[in-house]
């Protein structure tokens, strides 16, 4: 979820339906709610503070999860995440997943000051410091970005010995990354596409089994889907959405890029800037009735070897209410019956 912003609405209203889908997702079924984290963006979202959304939608739900898609660790202080992801937890009953990540957008860590050259070795010693504060011991930490001194973290979370960890990653090396550190993964569609994505999660579990973790991981699949009554509603209602999204993917890549620019994200934005809307159909979402769907999270499954799917139900932000609540009905009760 992004809590989305739609023209001539206020922020109380991006609030009010963003709480009101979450509400339903709990009626219907929905296994968890995730939440996304935008900065400085009042033309897209509002959840500048996903982790506050999470604490009051612990507090108005009972069974469903409750997820972050993701936390960018580099843009606080650890510690601070620390306590609030673990009051979160106590909130919620042990319902909370934490997502963390690093982001790729260079703009929101432009307008905090902080040098985006450090991000990789912020998130790692942040991650290091979240894994030492919900030990349940005292604990000091000396690092190149961040000290700690005999802290003691208050609460410590319900879940042991932390809450559910997942990574986000985009490029072979996070994809190492994240094997090694034995954390479960977040995946998408947006980038290179298909090819490149089972030659990434390879990686990842070959990796994974490298490094001595048991299993072969855990990879969700992030993904635009709607589902319609009629093949011929699922496909054209959100036609407009749906390329407005990956022309915005492509600027937002462009405009991130670091200075003196990246090749893989000059080459990553060309690629989505190209995509038709067949070439979007073909195995960048997900659209259709309920059987449609269906075979395509199955397709996916056996190709894949995701072990879930958080659907992006408005990923460009300009479907209505009414179709995007529709939508989430017509997944609860038709397509997810058939994957428990």
């Amino acid at each position: 979820m992004e809590f989305g912003v739609r023209n001539g609405r206020s922020d109380a209203e991006a609030f009010r339906e963003g709480m009101d889908l979450a509400d339903a997702a709990e009626a219907w079924g929905m296994d968890s709610v995730w939440l996304s984290e935008f900065h400085f963006s009042p033309d897209r979202s509002v959840l500048s503070s996903p982790i506050v959304v999470a604490g009051a939608l612990a507090a108005r739900t009972q069974r469903m999860r409750i997820g972050l898609a993701v936390y960018v660790l580099p843009l606080n202080n650890p510690l601070r995440i620390a306590e609030e992801a673990a009051t979160v937890d106590q909130i919620s009953g042990g319902r909370f997943d934490f997502g963390i990540g690093r982001s790729g957008f260079v703009r929101s860590y432009s307008s905090y000051n902080i040098d985006y050259g450090e991000s990789q070795g912020r998130f790692e010693e942040a991650l290091q410091i979240l894994r030492l504060a919900w030990s349940g011991e005292t604990f000091s930490f000396n690092g190149k970005f961040y000290k700690v001194t005999d802290a003691l973290v208050v609460p410590q979370p319900v879940q042991k010995p932390y809450p559910p960890m997942r990574m986000a990653a985009t490029s072979p090396g996070t994809f190492r990354t994240v094997a090694e550190q034995g954390l479960p993964l977040f995946v998408g569609l947006r980038g290179d596409g298909l090819e490149t994505l089972v030659d990434n999660i390879e990686m990842y579990r070959e990796t994974w089994r490298s490094s001595g973790h048991d299993g072969d991981g855990s990879v969700f699949l992030r993904v635009p889907i709607y589902a319609a009554n009629t093949e011929t509603a699922a496909f054209e209602e959100p036609r407009a959405n749906i390329i407005h999204y990956f022309e915005r993917q492509a600027r937002l890549i462009t405009a991130s890029s670091p200075k003196g620019g990246n090749a893989e994200r000059s080459n990553t934005a060309a690629t989505l800037s190209a995509l038709s809307y067949d070439d979007i159909l073909e195995d960048r979402v997900a659209f259709g009735t309920a059987d449609r769907l269906i075979d395509r999270v199955k397709e996916w499954r056996e190709l894949l070897g995701i072990d879930g799917v958080t659907a992006e139900m408005n990923a460009g932000g300009m479907l209505s209410e009414v179709q995007v609540k529709n939508s989430l009905r017509i997944i609860c009760r038709d397509v997810m019956p058939a994957f428990k």
